[in-house]
């Protein structure tokens, strides 16, 4: 593994669709901006900081994010997410998300994530679909 130190960061962004709302995803009624949609631009971002920075046959899963959705964002709307790696400990990462879309803070996040090597791991998924 390469060396893995706090303060990696990336920035993701999207921009809202109809597919991302809490009406599509079933996470509620309305038309906007989706909790699961948020946590997948949360997690994209986590996952973009560690790019380039594991050893070859290593990927990382999320293990745990505990977020915030604080405002509303309506559909056409831009978004983005910005993870910074604030904990190492061992194969654990811990990130500090914010992410925003053009008028305010719309989510903070603590995320977890977990390296593993990507070929013991597909082992086990494959396994289980026997």
């Amino acid at each position: 593994m390469n060396d893995l130190t706090p303060g990696l960061s990336a920035e993701v962004e999207s921009i809202v669709t109809d597919a991302d709302t809490a009406a599509r995803w079933g996470s509620g009624l309305v038309p906007v901006y989706s909790t699961p949609a948020l946590v997948g631009l949360m997690e994209s971002a986590a996952v973009q900081a560690l790019a380039g920075q594991l050893a070859e046959g290593q990927t990382t899963v999320g293990g745990r994010i505990d977020v915030h959705h604080l405002a509303p964002t309506p559909v056409g709307m831009k978004v983005w997410a910005r993870a910074r790696l604030v904990e190492v400990r061992g194969r654990q990462l811990t990130f500090h998300i914010e992410a925003s879309d053009e008028v305010e803070m719309i989510g903070q996040a603590i995320h977890e994530r977990f390296i593993v090597d990507e070929a013991r791991f597909m082992g086990k998924v494959r396994s289980k679909a026997k």
